[in-house]
């Protein structure tokens, strides 16, 4: 169980850097950004392109991240340029973007034998999976003092004015669709961040990689937000750290009561849309406690 519990913070941490990613669109835009799908395995075959082209692992890790925020910055001017729905906007970017995936890697599926270095291989404690964790927590805590700093700058503000009151924040001289392409690019940049982390630590890079992904990811936004409610901006990202980690725990306990792999899919969504529907859940079973105290009364 201790084992278990270990690797599921290990992936989890991982995992949270692209959940964090989707918040960013998902809560200050409201927006559920498809680009997500495809943008995670772009982050992946750019950074095992590189690697395997000799690359270091730092800047092989940043060419990712800087290949999945160009990804967001096409959805962000398809979005707002061209006026083009959001839903939309990300099934298109996604589609396209497996293609230039294709491309990138050569084939479907890129190995990084055992002689290429990783940023995982920077740091030895003498067990992959603490690795893992230690890189893993390294990333997360400066991607979260980023963005706490970024979003209380008067850009950030903006953008999450945007996300509040497009009406109000264009009237106070704010330009909504700047704000908009630019927390596509961070949330996409992080997405494909986490996708090239995820590659470096399995020891490939997939064309399959990104399916699921938003699934993955909402799933994590929603339990950190049933966990606790009414959080500020940076407390919240932690909290998603913690639900990345429960969600990967769920999913590492269903494979150890061995539950088919292929059914994993489906899990998830059924798991996602038990997620959503709990703060419903939640509010029948309070209204009916009420109820039932009612009657008492008047018993």
């Amino acid at each position: 169980m201790l084992d278990i519990l270990i690797s599921s913070i290990s992936q989890g941490l991982l995992w949270a850097i692209m959940a964090i990613g989707v918040y960013l669109t998902f809560r200050i835009l409201d927006i559920a950004d498809m680009t997500a799908e495809g943008s995670f395995p772009l982050g992946a075959a750019i950074t095992a392109h590189q690697l395997v082209s000799g690359t270091g692992p730092v800047l092989a890790t940043l060419y990712g991240a800087l290949g999945g925020a160009l990804a967001g910055l096409v959805s962000g001017v398809l979005h707002t340029k061209l006026k083009i729905p959001d839903l939309l906007t990300g099934i298109l970017t996604m589609t396209g973007l497996y293609s230039v995936n294709l491309f990138i890697m050569g084939r479907a599926n890129v190995s990084l034998l055992a002689d290429v270095k990783t940023v995982f291989s920077l740091v030895d404690l003498g067990n992959a999976t603490w690795d893992t964790i230690l890189v893993g927590g390294v990333m997360v805590t400066l991607v979260i003092g980023a963005l706490v700093v970024f979003f209380n700058t008067e850009m950030g503000l903006g953008a999450r004015a945007v996300g509040d009151n497009q009406a109000m924040s264009a009237a106070n001289g704010i330009n909504n669709d700047t704000m908009k392409i630019i927390v596509y690019m961070l949330s996409n940049g992080l997405i494909a961040l986490s996708g090239s982390l995820m590659a470096q630590t399995n020891g490939y890079a997939d064309l399959s990689m990104g399916i699921g992904t938003l699934v993955i990811a909402l799933a994590a936004i929603i339990i950190a937000e049933i966990l606790v409610r009414n959080l500020s901006f940076g407390k919240r990202l932690i909290t998603i750290i913690i639900g990345a980690v429960i969600y990967r725990l769920i999913i590492a306990w269903v494979l150890d009561m061995g539950v088919d792999p292929n059914a994993l899919r489906l899990f998830y969504a059924l798991m996602l849309a038990l997620f959503l529907a709990l703060p419903l859940i939640q509010k029948q079973v309070k209204q009916w406690g009420e109820r039932r105290e009612n009657r008492q009364r008047m018993l």
